[in-house]
């Protein structure tokens, strides 16, 4: 099985640093710093328009939890209809109840959005915040979901690998697992070892200053010291190197 890097993009820069370092696809989002929101419409036509990279578009309408208001859900399906007519290989969305269960009609909906335009439908990480996984994974699956990314219900996917390395085992077959949070070029390939997974995906981050973003005594850092004036991009660098260990 041909292995899998999967870069998290945060604008159309961002996109054409991954295509041009070679990665296998990208979730493009806007607002990383919020985990990731929905990219605007020129940033995803923009992507299409000048590479051939393989596009997931997140669909989320606001930061925090995965349990949304009826207004918010029709935005998100607004947004999911463009995205789809517009290009987009595909979604990533979770939707939840307030008891951290998969919202069943919801998912529903936007399963049959992403296969009108025959999509790929991508649960994210809301799947870290279920109840019961094994469960929620055997749902999924019955819903039409083609891939999941998860950490393992942890932080980070290195603490999680046992888990990870079971919904594998157990579901493999019949859904992608597509390990995520903290992946590198130097566990990246332990990682796919361990688990038996073939697809990673990865922010391979780094920072970039700019000197307007604190002047005078007013402040739009959303970074901690010592990034306080600096934006997160994607590195060439570090998708190289993620690419080149697999």
């Amino acid at each position: 099985m041909e292995r899998i890097a999967e870069i998290c993009c945060g604008s159309y820069e961002d996109a054409y640093v991954a295509y041009r370092s070679k990665a296998s696809r990208i979730e493009l989002n806007s607002a990383l710093h919020l985990g990731g929101l929905t990219p605007s419409l020129s940033t995803l036509i923009l992507t299409k328009k000048h590479t051939d990279i393989k596009v997931i578009a997140m669909l989320r309408c606001r930061g925090a939890g995965f349990c949304y208001s009826d207004k918010e859900f029709e935005v998100m399906k607004e947004d999911a209809l463009l995205m789809m007519k517009n290009g987009a290989d595909g979604l990533a969305f979770g939707f939840l109840t307030e008891d951290g269960c998969i919202d069943i009609e919801r998912t529903k909906q936007i399963v049959k959005i992403v296969k009108d335009y025959q999509g790929e439908a991508v649960f994210h990480r809301a799947f870290d915040c279920v109840k019961n996984p094994y469960a929620s994974m055997e749902l999924l699956i019955q819903l039409g979901i083609d891939r999941v990314l998860t950490s393992g219900l942890k932080s980070k996917a290195i603490e999680g690998i046992d888990l990870i390395k079971q919904l594998q085992h157990k579901y493999g077959n019949d859904i992608e697992i597509l390990a995520g949070s903290g992946i590198n070029a130097q566990n990246a390939k332990m990682i796919m070892e361990e688990t038996g997974i073939y697809q990673v995906h990865s922010s391979c981050k780094e920072w970039v200053s700019d000197p307007t973003t604190s002047m005078n005594d007013v402040s739009y850092a959303y970074a901690n010291y010592p990034h306080e004036n600096d934006y997160d991009v994607v590195s060439q660098k570090l998708v190289e190197e993620l690419v080149k260990s697999l």
